[in-house]
């Protein structure tokens, strides 16, 4: 299983944008691949940890609990990840 978090907060326009790029992303994969794929989001505002880690930097995108993206979501960049980590979970 791959695990793509979401980091961000209320209000936050990039923050929906990173999200609709990543529903848009595994809606286009392979269904093999996207069934084994979970989408978890966290906010700022609810976690101070998270706060002090990547207030300027929201949306921070992890897979796996490493950072992918901050800022700007590449959907060819989360694509190629996404099928990469399949095929090394395969």
């Amino acid at each position: 299983m791959t695990t793509i978090t979401l980091i961000g907060k209320p209000g936050c326009h990039l923050c929906d944008v990173a999200r609709e790029v990543t529903e848009r992303v595994l809606a286009e994969l392979p269904e093999a691949v996207a069934e084994r794929v979970e989408v978890r989001e966290a906010s700022i505002d609810d976690d101070p940890a998270l706060f002090d880690l990547w207030w300027e930097k929201i949306p921070v995108v992890l897979i796996d609990n490493q950072l992918h993206a901050h800022w700007r979501l590449n959907p060819e960049r989360l694509r190629d990840a996404l099928t990469g980590a399949h095929a090394e979970h395969s």
